[in-house]
């Protein structure tokens, strides 16, 4: 099993260790670095600057937000940045959410995975460049015959000659159906709050994928990478007291209260009582309760957080599982030092 760095999108300000984390993570053997967006920074400029500075680790985005861009928008990213890093780009795709989509990007949420569907066709075209990229749509049309076309577009295969037309494309998924697909049409599944615990239902998630007709890969070439906090610590407690606010804002705040992804995979591992108090506490403004109301069992079920030894152990766990890759949130340079014999076992 790989490590990657998962440097995750800027908060108020610019981080100011990042690229000291990344140039660390490439010499203590990390296999990649991945950035993310959200409604602020965007992914693929860090990873271009700090990928001007490494020469062997691979360079994610975990993920870009589908509705940011259109699909050959994203294409000329992604062969742009594979061309400059020498071949070491995964692009990481995901759909968000409706409040994102609608209320940041000003499109409709509908029919995600039809338009993952869509948008994954077209940059495959991008990057094979084996004729001139059509779409019939709905959702991406090429060329563009709706409402207040010209008439005058024309079918364009990309200028530039893309240096892998296989370049990895790896989606971000949480439930059942957008794990099939992904299994389906992508190289890779970016999971969030995987659990161990849960793997025999994940893997028939991707089974349903596989055994599509047409499916891109089988489980013996797809990468699963699954984001958790991985903490070397004598002092359990403190560090579950640490993640129990992030955990109350992404459970019980993050997204719409009809509709929020996190939440339903926690309710999936059945922690739907949980989840609903601390939804109901975050959103009436009880932030300190709701995270009080995150249970230890909770947080334990997705992260490895104890001494190398148990660290070790846990690792194995996670990937008889069936992960190739644990996406690590790493804050400093004394953190990454401490995984580096780990790392390197």
């Amino acid at each position: 099993m790989r490590f990657g760095l998962q440097l995750g999108y800027w908060g108020a300000q610019p981080p100011t260790n990042a690229q000291e984390l990344v140039l660390e993570a490439e010499e203590t053997g990390f296999d990649a670095v991945f950035t993310a967006e959200s409604w602020g920074s965007d992914a693929f400029t860090p990873l271009a600057w700090y990928g001007s500075r490494t020469e062997r680790v691979r360079l994610g985005t975990s993920v870009v937000q589908l509705s940011a861009r259109t699909p050959t928008a994203t294409a000329m990213a992604a062969l742009t940045l594979d061309h400059l890093s020498g071949g070491r780009h995964i692009l990481g795709l995901g759909v968000s959410g409706p409040q994102v989509v609608e209320g940041w990007y000003g499109q409709s949420f509908g029919k995600p995975l039809a338009r993952t569907r869509e948008y994954v066709g077209v940059i495959r075209q991008v990057l094979a460049r084996e004729g001139k990229v059509v779409n019939p749509g709905p959702h991406y049309p090429l060329p563009y015959q709706g409402a207040g076309a010209t008439g005058l577009g024309k079918p364009l295969k990309p200028i530039t000659h893309p240096l892998r037309a296989d370049l990895p494309i790896w989606l971000g998924a949480e439930g059942p159906k957008n794990v099939a697909l992904t299994a389906e049409i992508a190289d890779g599944w970016l999971a969030i709050y995987y659990t161990p615990r849960l793997a025999d239902m994940y893997n028939a998630w991707l089974d349903e994928g596989f055994a599509r007709p047409g499916a891109r890969r089988s489980r013996a070439d797809f990468e699963i990478a699954a984001t958790a906090q991985v903490i070397l610590t004598d002092d359990v407690r403190a560090e579950l007291d640490r993640l129990r606010p992030f955990m109350a804002l992404y459970i019980g705040g993050m997204g719409a209260q009809e509709l929020n992804f996190h939440a339903e995979v926690y309710r999936r591992m059945g922690y739907g009582e949980e989840v609903e108090e601390i939804t109901q506490l975050f959103r009436a403004g009880r932030k300190d309760e709701a995270a009080a109301a995150v249970p230890d069992r909770m947080i334990l079920d997705t992260t490895i957080i104890g001494d190398e030894a148990h660290v070790r152990e846990q690792l194995a766990v996670w990937e008889k599982a069936g992960v190739t890759m644990l996406l690590v949130g790493v804050q400093s340079l004394d953190q990454m030092r401490r995984l580096a014999p780990i790392v390197r076992s």
